[in-house]
């Protein structure tokens, strides 16, 4: 486990055991998150299926209580993730940080409650697996615009393929405005 430059969110290398055959990876491991101070209580888990590359997704998360941690892989594809800190009391408060995690690479990605988090293919049929610690909310979604200058994501593509939720998603500084930013959880 490698923690990135914002606090909480862990790159996590898997150590795939291979023969002739393929390989076996365990992708979850209790006590291996508690001895790096990550215990959480899965209470869901998600799976995204992106046809196109240049699908990007984000920047999404859950407005306090109903904030979520997740853990995040590939299963197929390549997949550019961005995370950005909402946190007010954070020292990377309003910093973004990125990793690339593939069915190739075998990386994972974890990310506390606080952090927005979006992705863009870099790969035709990429999927995702993501674990959540919090029941989705849909009255507590919210969204930072992907491409807000004030943030300044360096996203791997130019004209990615995007929802009309995240068309519309607010400004970084008209989060802040709104909420002052987020407690830590």
């Amino acid at each position: 486990m490698k923690e990135k430059k914002i606090k909480g969110v862990f790159e996590i290398s898997l150590d795939p055991h291979e023969d002739h055959r393929g390989y076996f990876m365990r992708t979850y491991d209790d006590k291996i998150f508690k001895k790096h101070g990550l215990h959480e209580e899965w209470v869901h888990e998600n799976h995204s299926f992106s046809k196109n590359k240049g699908t990007l997704r984000g920047l999404h998360f859950q407005h306090p209580p109903h904030a979520e941690t997740k853990l995040v892989r590939a299963v197929s594809g390549e997949i550019f993730m961005a995370f950005l800190d909402l946190r007010k009391d954070s020292s990377t408060s309003g910093k973004w940080d990125s990793v690339t995690i593939s069915e190739k690479n075998k990386k994972m990605l974890y990310v506390p409650r606080g952090i927005a988090l979006g992705m863009c293919t870099l790969t035709d049929n990429s999927t995702l697996l993501y674990k959540m610690d919090n029941y989705y909310h849909p009255e507590s979604q919210g969204a930072i615009k992907w491409d807000d200058p004030d943030v300044n994501i360096k996203w791997p593509i130019d004209n990615p393929s995007i929802s009309e939720r995240d068309k519309k998603a607010q400004k970084y500084k008209d989060f802040i405005k709104e909420t002052g930013g987020f407690k830590k959880q």
